[in-house]
Formats: C-alpha cells, sequence, structure tokens
C-alpha cells in the first residue's frame, strides 16, 4: 500500500470528512458533497440540488449506471460514467434523485 492510499483510508475513517451509505444495499463510506447547479434550458434556468458521491474503488469495484445509493433518508441513482481519480483509488459518482 502506497503512502497516498493510506492517507485516503484515514480520510474515509475520519467521522468528520466521510459518512456510511448503503449502495446497492450494502454499507461502505463515502464523501459526500451536494452541490447546487444551474441547468439551462432554453431561456429557461432551473436551479437545481445535487449529489456527488466518491467512494473506495476497493469498497465497490465496479460502480453502473443506474445503481442506487441510499443516503440521509434519500436514494440517489447513478447517472453518466462512473470516474475513477489518478491514482486509480477513488470512484466519483454524479447521482440524480431516485
Amino acid at each position: 500500500m502506497t503512502a497516498f492510499a493510506e492517507a485516503i483510508d484515514d480520510l474515509f475513517a475520519d467521522p468528520n470528512m466521510a459518512v456510511t451509505v448503503t449502495y446497492q444495499g450494502r454499507p461502505v463510506r463515502a464523501l459526500v458533497r451536494r452541490p447546487d447547479r444551474d441547468i439551462e434550458f432554453s431561456d429557461i434556468t432551473v436551479h437545481t440540488g445535487t449529489a456527488v458521491f466518491e467512494i473506495r474503488r476497493r469498497e465497490v469495484p465496479a460502480p453502473q449506471a443506474g445503481d442506487i445509493i441510499h443516503h440521509d433518508g434519500d436514494n440517489f441513482v447513478v447517472q453518466g460514467e462512473p470516474r475513477l481519480d489518478a491514482e486509480q483509488l477513488i470512484w466519483t459518482l454524479d447521482t440524480r434523485p431516485a
């Protein structure tokens, strides 16, 4: 294990940084961001909340679009292609409300 991988594990173990979510029915640790986004349709702009989850690859080796994440009483559906970080350790998952 590299020093970087150990640091990532420390980050995901920190209760101030990561939370436990349910991914496809099993608990995993995740970093959760809830950024707001503006989506434009023609001359209309819609302000919407989103959720982005970062999950360790060793906990979820192959996430797919359509998978379900349960967090804080809400369900989210993975949309689009999951992306791995440069070190191939963390998946970034864009989601939408289920």
